[in-house]
């Protein structure tokens, strides 16, 4: 998986969501979970910004459990 978007938690979204998943994930390192979360904020590009938060974290929260499988 290639990521065209610079690894910055300046997006409020990505900031909460890494701030979360850090504490909940620590055993995948932080840049994994930076890029996991900066990943699904892109993907999620089009989606309505007061729903922004909940989705990034949600779906990243997804795709790092699976990471531990």
């Amino acid at each position: 998986m290639t990521l065209a978007v610079p690894l910055t938690v300046s997006d409020p979204s990505v900031r909460s969501a890494y701030a979360r998943l850090s504490q909940e994930f620590p055993e995948l390192g932080h840049r994994s979970i930076l890029l996991t979360v900066r990943t699904c904020r892109e993907e999620l590009r089009g989606s309505p910004a007061d729903a922004l938060p909940e989705l990034v974290e949600r779906l990243a929260r997804q795709r790092l459990r699976v990471a531990l499988d």
